[in-house]
């Protein structure tokens, strides 16, 4: 059953990744891509109906991890207290620019939303993709479980780290990079004219600066985390997860249209997430000082009954959660208006 859980708890944070991402990569090229008020609006209609309901994942993936693994969610948080907090900041003044900028229609405030919607989704993508280099790389953990990381210390991935480091920085900039590419398909897909053309422009740019640093950050996380390596060794049928998420990245480049670069890019982020959470198995956090210190999905997981029981009720809820999303995105397809939420 943990390794059940572990296997949901990974789909569940790939999921969230690849719908807020898209909904983060609109606001990391929205004002590089939309020229003038129309093509703002049309950027913001392309995740109006969906983006608050794409976050509800998030609220899921947290609540998901914290009944499989709550050795892990007690660790984590206490230990990433200082992120976590300016995490939630983020999510919070992207929410109200968001929200502001549609609802108090004045010309002097609307740079100004832009403004925070742009910085805090840039933001958010680097402090997921830290988030996740810490995960790879370890945490100082102590005999019971706890530790604690300053925002940095000499920004080296040594025995005592801080949560931005060289590593840190580079999964950061990886994730900032392909939510780049992610958000710019979307626009593209979602918008026409002009800013349809401006997409496609910065997707085909974001694409190289993806490639060079998936290698660089692949060959990095053999060399910070050499559970990694141990893991394809030992059961080669784990190579099934790079390799989708090569196809996601070749496909981006191949297909000529708009929905299949896009739908490429979401199978590139679930190869990308899942290669991890494989490589870094059976820990959910590991030490980055003596592996026995590591928690694992063993020693952070319930009785198994609970487990079960869980099983039973997480099944429904999350089929309609899903038959929701779906509802949502199929209604809201097609090309986008430049009104406010809800115009096509």
């Amino acid at each position: 059953m943990s390794f059940i859980w572990y296997c949901l708890v990974a789909l569940m944070i790939a999921g969230y990744v690849i719908l807020d991402g898209y909904d983060i990569g609109a606001g990391i090229v929205h004002l590089f891509v939309a020229k003038g008020e129309d093509e703002r609006k049309m950027v913001l209609q392309s995740i109006g109906p969906v983006w608050d309901g794409n976050e509800v994942w998030l609220l899921a993936g947290g609540g998901t991890l914290y009944f499989a693994f709550p050795g892990l969610y007690a660790s984590s948080f206490s230990g990433f207290y200082l992120p976590l907090m300016v995490v939630l900041w983020l999510l919070m003044i992207r929410g109200i620019s968001i929200e502001f900028r549609n609802h108090l229609d004045n010309a002097a405030w609307k740079p100004f939303w832009d403004t925070g919607f742009a910085v805090s989704s840039i933001l958010l993508a680097v402090f997921f993709g830290a988030a996740l280099g810490n995960v790879v790389r370890g945490v100082p953990l102590d005999q019971a479980g706890d530790f604690f990381l300053p925002f940095w210390t000499d920004f080296q991935p040594g025995a005592e780290p801080g949560i931005l480091d060289w590593y840190t920085i580079l999964v950061g900039v990886f994730a900032l990079a392909t939510l780049t590419l992610h958000g710019a398909l979307w626009v593209r897909y979602r918008a026409s004219g002009d800013l349809n053309i401006r997409a496609a422009r910065l997707a085909k740019r974001s694409w190289i600066a993806v490639l060079l640093l998936t290698a660089l950050t692949t060959l990095a996380s053999f060399n910070i985390q050499p559970q990694i390596l141990q893991n394809f060794a030992k059961y080669p049928v784990g190579y099934i997860f790079p390799a989708l998420a090569l196809a996601g990245l070749a496909g981006v480049y191949l297909f000529k249209d708009e929905m299949k670069p896009f739908l490429s890019s979401c199978v590139f982020i679930a190869g990308m997430l899942t290669s991890a959470a494989f490589g870094i198995f059976p820990y959910v956090l590991p030490s980055n000082s003596d592996p026995a210190k590591g928690l694992t999905i063993w020693n952070t997981a319930p009785a198994e009954y609970g487990l079960r029981v869980g099983l039973i009720w997480w099944l429904p809820g999350m089929a309609l959660a899903i038959a929701y999303s779906t509802y949502m995105h199929r209604k809201f397809s097609g090309k986008v208006g430049t009104g406010g939420y809800g115009s096509h």
